[in-house]
């Protein structure tokens, strides 16, 4: 669902050796008084990708040696990385992490089939939505309810939220294909669909979707959500990829250090936001990145 500007190559809306304050890229609302943005890299892996945090800071996200590679899930505590590598897959990312520290994601097994996953403690369980061609679980809340999405036998992609071993599949009216990305305690959903006209964010709220669009924007994906109905995700408009944030109505840019991509992936409850930059210096690396408030 995103496009990578420096590579030119398409790719899904789906750590250090020391963390490196940079300059303010993020231009946020008066309620904050300063935002930076930290970059955040696995040591020795050339691509790195934030895209959950939970509230007490903890982060989880993927790390590769190319773009194209498989690669492993991380966990980033407190200075500290830890690797999540679902037993004999060929790739695991991490996507999301609630407050009891359980993580979700997708993994790819050796016959090359992607299926979503529940980590709990040191314990794995598979999550396949029944009949589907692909499963990615991406958002988990404290009440333990998963959003993600699925490929039927046609193709075509729908999003899902599992709750106490239920599924349900959930579907934009009018959508072409639906992807649900995040969850918070409200059961509030966020995600991406297409219709004829392109591709959106939404809000699923009390039953109620609204569409998410960011003005003058090509193409919007939603993809994080806390209590307090922050939203972040991206944009792309003619020249680039953006990140934003939506509170109260107001759409703010963020922006990695001279890249043409950046992506906001996770939010929690302070705020503290998460995602990933592309680094177009020379250099075609994808970097983490997390909001520090000062």
């Amino acid at each position: 669902m995103k496009m990578n500007w420096c590579q030119t190559s398409a790719r899904l809306p789906i750590l250090l050796s020391g963390l490196l304050a940079l300059k303010l890229v993020f231009w946020p609302p008066a309620a904050f008084a300063y935002i930076a943005l930290t970059t955040i890299d696995v040591p020795e892996h050339a691509f790195s990708g934030a895209l959950g945090i939970k509230n007490a800071g903890r982060i989880v996200g993927f790390y590769r040696d190319t773009i194209f590679a498989d690669g492993h899930g991380f966990m980033f505590d407190r200075g500290t990385f830890a690797t999540i590598a679902f037993p004999s897959a060929t790739r695991t990312q991490a996507s999301g992490i609630n407050d009891a520290g359980r993580v979700v994601g997708f993994y790819r097994d050796a016959a090359g089939v992607g299926h979503g996953y529940l980590l709990n403690g040191v314990a794995f369980t598979r999550i396949d939505f029944p009949g589907a061609t692909f499963t990615s679980a991406y958002g988990i809340n404290n009440a333990g309810q998963i959003v993600g999405f699925y490929d039927d036998v046609s193709g075509t992609t729908h999003g899902f939220r599992l709750t106490g071993g239920t599924f349900d599949t959930i579907d934009v009216p009018g959508g072409v294909e639906t992807l649900c990305l995040g969850i918070n305690d409200k059961g509030e959903i966020v995600g991406t669909y297409s219709d004829a006209s392109g591709r959106h964010g939404f809000l699923l709220a009390g039953g109620t979707f609204t569409t998410i669009d960011v003005p003058g924007a090509m193409s919007t994906d939603a993809v994080g959500i806390n209590d307090a109905g922050q939203i972040v995700g991206d944009y792309r408009d003619a020249s680039a990829s953006h990140g934003f944030l939506l509170d109260g109505g107001t759409f703010t840019t963020i922006d990695g250090p001279a890249s043409e991509l950046t992506e906001a992936s996770g939010i929690n409850a302070g705020g503290g936001i998460v995602g990933l930059y592309e680094d177009c210096r020379g250099l075609g690396a994808d970097h983490g990145f997390a909001t520090v408030r000062w």
